[in-house]
C-alpha cells in the first residue's frame, strides 16, 4: 500500500531536528507499490529523493518535489549451513534493530556497528562504518529500483563500488536515481571478534567477549562520547576523516608531532578530522543555533532553532580554519538536500 501525503513535516525524517517540509511525501510497503507509483506521470513530473531517518541529511530549506520513505521492514532467513546465515532485509528496517537481532541470534559481523542510527537501506548506501567495522563486509547483494531503467535491479557487493564512507549509489550521477528495497547479508555463526579500534579494549577488560558484550560496549563508548538526537540534533560525525599523502603527513609532523595517523597502505595514512579540528580551537564554535559538540569536535549539533543554513555556514568555518591550518580539505559525510 502506498501512503502520499501533502506539506508534510520532515521532523521525523532528519535527526538534526530541522523542521522542514516536503510537498510531497511517499511511503511505499513492497516493491510492486514502488514500482507503480514510480511509473506514474505525476511522480516522474517532480524531483524526487529517497530518505530513511535522515540520519545523514542537512536539508537547508523545504524541499519542493517527493520525498519517498521505505515502510518494508521484513527479516527472512534465505539460507544457512553449518558456518553461515543469508539474511534479507528490508530498507525500512531500523538499522539497530537489525543488529540486535543478529546479536541475539549468535549472527556475528554488524555487532560494532551498533547503535548508529538510521534504516537498512540509506546504511548501505551510505557504507557505514565504525569500530574497525563496515557493512560493506556483511552485504552480499543490494536489490534496488532503477528510475532509469524502470524496473528493479540487483548488485552483488562488486558491483556497489564500496568504499570509505561511499558506494555506487552516492556517486553522481547515480545518486538519487536507485531507491534501495533490499538488502542481502551474510553473518558469520562463529564470529571472529575486532577490537583493536578505539578503547574497545579498555571497555571489555575483564570481561567474556561474547557479541552481547562487544555490543553493549559499543554502545557505552558511544553514548558517553555522541550526543542523543532525541535529545540535541546532529548527524553523528560530520566529516570524513581526511586521506594524507605520506610526504604530507611527514611535513605536518614536523610541526605538530603528536599529529596521529593510521596508515591505509605504503602511500595514504588516514588522520582523524576530530584532531584536526581540536587543533583549530572549534569546540564551541557556534553559528545561530548550531555549534560544535564540546565533547566531539566532529559532531554538529543544533542546540535549539539552527536552520539548515546554520549548520552548512559552522561547516564552512570548520572546513576554512583546517584547511588554512594544516592545508588539508575536510568532506562532509553528511549530504545536503
Amino acid at each position: 500500500m502506498m501512503k502520499i501525503k501533502e506539506n508534510y513535516s520532515l521532523l521525523a525524517h532528519n535527526t538534526f531536528g530541522l523542521d522542514v517540509k516536503t510537498r510531497w511525501f511517499a511511503e511505499y510497503e513492497s516493491e510492486e507499490d514502488l514500482a507503480r507509483f514510480v511509473s506514474d506521470t505525476f511522480f516522474r513530473s517532480q524531483q524526487s529523493c529517497p530518505v530513511g531517518q535522515g540520519s545523514n541529511l542537512l536539508f537547508l530549506d523545504d524541499f519542493i518535489g517527493i520525498i519517498v520513505h521505505s515502510a518494508i521492514r521484513n527479516v527472512s532467513v534465505l539460507k544457512e549451513d553449518a558456518d553461515w546465515v543469508y539474511i534479507q532485509s528490508g530498507a525500512g528496517v531500523v538499522w539497530d534493530h537489525l543488529v540486535a537481532y543478529c546479536v541475539q541470534n549468535g549472527w556475528g559481523g554488524i555487532e560494532n556497528l551498533s547503535l548508529i542510527p538510521g534504516e537498512v537501506g540509506a546504511a548501505a548506501v551510505q557504507n557505514i562504518g565504525a569500530y574497525g567495522s563496515e557493512i560493506q563486509d556483511a552485504i552480499v547483494e543490494v536489490h534496488a529500483f532503477s528510475l532509469e531503467k524502470n524496473q528493479k535491479v540487483i548488485f552483488h557487493r562488486s558491483e556497489c563500488e564500496f568504499g570509505y564512507r561511499e558506494s555506487f549509489f552516492k556517486k553522481e550521477p547515480n545518486k538519487g536515481r536507485f531507491y534501495v528495497t533490499y538488502v542481502v547479508f551474510r553473518f558469520s555463526k562463529h564470529p571472529n571478534f575486532n577490537l583493536e579500534y578505539g578503547n574497545l579494549k579498555e571497555v571489555l577488560h575483564g570481561k567474556t567477549i561474547t557479541l552481547q558484550s562487544v555490543r553493549e560496549a559499543v554502545i557505552a563508548i558511544r553514548q558517553h562520547k555522541l550526543p542523543d538526537p532525541k535529545l540535541m540534533g546532529n548527524a553523528g560525525s560530520f566529516f570524513k576523516n581526511p586521506y594524507l599523502c605520506i610526504a604530507h603527513l611527514q611535513g605536518l609532523r614536523k610541526a605538530y608531532p603528536d599529529m596521529p595517523f593510521y596508515p591505509v597502505n605504503d602511500e595514504v595514512v588516514k588522520v582523524p578530522a576530530a584532531w584536526l579540528i581540536d587543533q583549530c580551537g572549534m569546540k564551541g564554535a557556534t553559528v545561530g543555533g548550531a555549534a560544535i559538540f564540546e565533547r566531539q569536535p566532529l559532531v554538529i549539533v543544533n542546540k535549539g532553532g539552527a536552520t539548515g543554513n546554520d549548520i552548512a555556514q559552522l561547516a564552512e568555518k570548520v572546513k576554512t580554519a583546517v584547511k588554512q591550518k594544516f592545508g588539508v580539505e575536510l568532506r562532509p559525510e553528511v549530504n545536503y538536500i
